[in-house]
Formats: structure tokens, sequence, C-alpha cells
């Protein structure tokens, strides 16, 4: 079994000493975050990593039972801050990343200071009094398209998420993170972020949060920012102006003004 820094592909630099852990979203990996740690990395030990599946994790590592879940991700998180011994961690996380982020600071609440949610969704499947953007059976129909046809399922998907039409390259870069990856794995984490429900989990955080609510997102829709706002004890809600669900990627610059702006409030 390789070690955790080795098997989550961990990356660590950065001159400050509070860590700011950086968690990308599904079918992503470490690298969309490079527009936005720049920004900080004068004043905080900036830490990256890869999900086992993902990126450049060490695919032996995974387990399809450990992972079957959000929590196997949130230990994945764990594990990381134990290797690394951190502490006053301000978890930044992107899209199902938000609620690995919560499953891990309600685990561990003494490990984190902050989370900051970038799209976050608690669920992302309608409910009779919730509003999560899609009907279950879109998401089984993603699912099948999946089965069927991989690389038909990342050319629908992708402009969908990164909605920033006049800007091809970013939805081409969206395409090539989900061809990249193993397509049963990512079949498996597909299954695993949309059909679960992290509702119950909100309320039961005890750690400040930012929820970062894009405009125009089919992904995590305004009435899911409102709900997790309305639900989460201690929680800022910033609407932002960017558009689609990878702000940090389309629209770095007020990514990084709405963090910076958060932390210093803090």
């Amino acid at each position: 079994m390789p070690d955790v820094l080795t098997r989550n592909n961990v990356h660590v630099f950065g001159s400050g000493s509070q860590p700011l852990l950086f968690a990308h979203g599904f079918g992503c990996d470490q690298q969309m975050w490079r527009f936005i740690t720049p920004a900080f990395e004068a004043n905080y030990r900036i830490v990256l990593f890869d999900y086992v599946g993902s990126g450049k994790s060490d695919l032996n590592a995974y387990d399809a039972a450990r992972y079957a879940t959000l929590d196997g991700y949130a230990q994945d998180v764990l594990d990381i801050c134990a290797a690394l011994d951190l502490h006053d961690v301000i978890f930044v996380g992107h899209s199902v990343s938000s609620m690995i982020g919560v499953l891990a600071a309600n685990r561990e609440p003494e490990r984190f200071s902050k989370l900051i949610m970038v799209g976050p969704s608690p669920r992302y499947v309608n409910d009779a009094d919730y509003i999560g953007g899609f009907e279950r059976a879109d998401i089984e129909g993603l699912l099948d398209l999946m089965d069927k046809n991989y690389i038909g399922w990342a050319n629908f998907l992708a402009p969908v998420i990164m909605k920033n039409d006049e800007r091809p390259e970013l939805t081409r870069e969206l395409h090539e993170s989900f061809c990249s990856t193993d397509p049963k794995i990512t079949r498996r984490f597909a299954e695993t972020t949309f059909f679960a429900d992290n509702r119950a989990d909100l309320a039961k955080v005890r750690v400040p949060s930012l929820i970062m609510q894009c405009s125009e997102d089919a992904i995590a829709p305004v009435e899911v920012g409102n709900y997790l706002y309305r639900t989460m004890p201690g929680s800022t809600l910033k609407m932002m102006k960017a558009t689609g669900h990878c702000p940090h990627i389309s629209h770095p610059e007020e990514t990084i003004d709405a963090i910076r702006s958060y932390l210093s409030a803090a």
C-alpha cells in the first residue's frame, strides 16, 4: 500500500504556515486550481492533491467499496491532514468536494478553521420540497450514456458544466479531463456524486463556511445556494457574477476576490 502522499499525489508549497487545502471536483484534478493558488502562496501553505482515481493518484489504491460513498473521499482528506499533521485548515472544495469537506469537518472539526465551498450542492436530485436541479431520470440517463458512449457523455456534459461558450478552450479542457480518467472509476464517482444526499449533514457543521454560488449554474442552481445558507449554521453566502459551475477556471479573479474578502473579514 503506497503512503498517503504518493497515493493522493499530494503537493505542498507556499511561504505561509496556515494550510489552504484545495480539493478538486468530479472528473477533475489538482491542475484545475492553477489560476487560484498563485494569489495565496505568499501567505499560506498550499496543499494540492488528487482523489484516488483522479489525476496522477495511484489507481492501484482504488477500492470500489471504500469509494462507493463520499465518506471514502472524506477519509482521503483526513488521511492527508494526518500525514502532514495539518491543523487550522482552510478547506477549499469545488462542487462535490464541498460536501466531502463537510463530512471531513464533521468527523474531525478540530482540524478545520473554515470551509470554502465553490458551487456546492448537498443533493443534485429534486425532492418534494427541495430543488436540486435534476430529476432522478435525468441522472439515470446521464449514467446510461456514460455506459454506452463515454466520449458522447463527455461531449454533452462538459459545455453544460463550464457554460462559457465564448471560450471553447475551457470546455475543451474539462472534456479532456473527463476523458483522461479511468471510465469505470469515473462512472462510479458520478453515481456516488449525483445520488448523494448530504442535506442532513449540513446542520451538524461547526466550522464557519463560505458558500460561493454562481449565476446560471446548471449543476448547482441558485435555489441550492440559498438552501445551504438557510441550513448551515455559521455560513456566509456570496452570489457571484460568474456563470457556469467552474468559476475557479472561468472567472479566477472573481473567485480569488471572494475567497480573499471572506478570509480578511474573518
